[in-house]
C-alpha cells in the first residue's frame, strides 16, 4: 500500500491506495466519529461491492443509498434521495457519509455531506480510474444544471480517501480509457517527465497492470494534492487542473449529460486546447501531434462530436466556471509540463479551433 496526505493543516486526510484495501476496517475506522455510516453508491457498484463494505463495517449500524447509474441522475431530485434516506433514518451529526463508486457519486455523497445538518464527515471509496485519480481528491464536490456542468456545489474535504485498486478490474475498456485522459492532463499541466514514462507504458496501463496503475494513480494523486494545498479553492493555480475541462464540458453539455464519459470529452478538449496552444506559438506542431497521439493511444476521442458548432462551443462554454467579469479563461500549455490559465490569448485563433468542429 501507498499513502499519500493532501496537506490542508488541521484539514489534512490520506490518500491509501492498493490492493484489497475494502476489507481494512483499520483504514476507514479512525475517520468515523459515531456508529452511523451511510455508503452511498449506485446500481451498478452496489452489486460488487456494496455487501463486501458493509462486512468490513460490521461494527457499526450502516445504511445502504443505492442511486441510478450516470451523469444523467446527478441532479437535485437524485440528491435528495440521500437526504430523504438520512433523515428516514434519524442519522445525527455524527453520521459519516462514505461514496463507494466513481465520480458523480463522490461528488453528489460529498454535496450531501456539505449540507445535511450543515455539514457531516466523509469518506471516498472511488472505484474508477478517472475517480481515483481526479474526483475523489481535492473536495470539489457538487450536482449538473442543464445549462452547465458542476454549477451547484461546494468545496467540502473528504476525511480520507481509499484506492483499491482491485475495483479496477470489473471496469469496462471505455472507464479505464476515459480515467487516462486525467493522467495524462497530470502529464501535460506539471510533470513533462510524467508525460514521457506514460508514452512508454500506455499499452501495458490499458491492460491495467497492477504495477504501473499503482504508479500512475499515486503520481497523479501527488500532483493534485500539491495543487490542491496551494490553491484550495481554485483562486489561482488550482485551475490548471481543468485543461482541456472548458471544451470538454461544453461537449457534455451540448450531447447531453452520459452520452460521452467525462473523461472522453477531457480527451477531445485537451486536443482542442493543444490546437490552441500550437496556434499562439507556444507549442510546436511536432509536441502537438506527440500529445494527440498519446491522447489517441488511451483510446480517447481527439475530436469534437461530428453535430457540434463553433456557436455551440461559445454558447456553452460562457457559462463555465472560469469565467470572470465576462472574460473567458482557458488552460494552455506554455510548454509540455507547463500549464497557464489566462483570458489573455487571441481570439481569433480560438475561432479557428472552434471553427473546426463539426467538420
Amino acid at each position: 500500500m501507498q499513502q499519500l496526505t493532501v496537506n490542508l493543516d488541521d484539514r489534512s486526510y490520506p490518500i491509501h491506495i492498493g490492493s484489497g484495501l475494502l476489507d481494512r476496517v483499520e483504514l476507514l475506522a479512525p475517520h468515523i466519529a459515531g456508529r452511523q455510516v451511510c455508503i452511498v453508491t449506485d446500481d451498478t457498484v452496489a452489486p460488487l461491492y456494496l455487501e463486501r463494505l458493509t462486512r468490513t463495517l460490521v461494527d457499526y449500524a450502516v445504511l445502504p443509498v443505492v442511486l441510478p447509474t450516470g451523469e444523467a441522475f446527478k441532479n437535485w431530485a437524485t440528491l435528495q434521495q440521500i437526504f430523504d434516506a438520512l433523515l428516514a433514518a434519524r442519522h445525527d451529526r455524527r453520521t459519516t457519509l462514505i461514496a463507494l463508486g466513481g465520480g458523480v457519486i463522490g461528488d453528489m455523497t460529498g454535496f450531501a455531506a456539505a449540507c445535511y445538518q450543515r455539514g457531516v464527515d466523509f469518506i471516498q471509496i472511488p472505484t474508477t480510474l478517472l475517480s481515483q485519480v481526479d474526483s475523489s481528491v481535492g473536495g470539489k464536490t457538487g450536482i449538473n444544471h442543464p445549462a452547465g456542468k458542476n454549477m451547484i456545489g461546494a468545496f467540502y474535504q473528504p476525511k480520507a480517501v481509499l484506492i483499491d485498486t482491485d475495483s479496477l478490474r470489473t471496469l469496462p475498456e471505455r472507464e479505464i480509457s476515459a480515467g487516462l485522459a486525467e493522467i495524462i492532463k497530470y502529464g501535460l499541466i506539471r510533470d513533462s517527465a510524467f508525460l514521457d514514462w506514460l508514452e512508454q507504458n500506455m499499452p501495458a496501463l490499458r491492460t491495467l497492470d497492477p504495477q504501473l496503475v499503482t504508479e500512475a494513480i499515486a503520481r497523479s494523486c501527488a500532483i493534485k494534492a500539491e495543487v490542491v494545498a496551494a490553491d484550495e479553492r481554485e483562486g489561482g493555480i488550482r485551475a490548471i487542473l481543468n485543461l482541456g475541462h472548458t471544451f470538454g464540458h461544453a461537449i457534455e453539455a451540448h450531447q447531453g449529460y452520459g452520452a460521452w464519459l467525462h473523461g472522453e470529452a477531457v480527451g477531445a478538449g485537451m486536443v482542442m486546447a493543444l490546437q490552441l496552444s500550437r496556434r499562439l506559438g507556444w507549442l510546436a506542431a511536432d509536441e502537438e501531434l506527440r500529445c494527440i497521439e498519446l491522447i489517441a493511444a488511451a483510446g480517447l476521442p481527439v475530436a469534437p462530436p461530428a453535430d457540434m458548432r463553433a456557436e455551440d462551443f461559445t454558447r456553452l462554454m460562457a457559462v463555465d466556471k472560469k469565467v470572470l467579469d465576462g472574460q473567458l479563461r482557458l488552460v494552455l500549455l506554455k510548454r509540455l509540463g507547463e500549464a497557464v490559465v489566462t483570458a489573455d490569448f487571441d481570439k481569433q485563433a480560438l475561432h479557428a479551433v472552434l471553427a473546426v468542429a463539426g467538420r
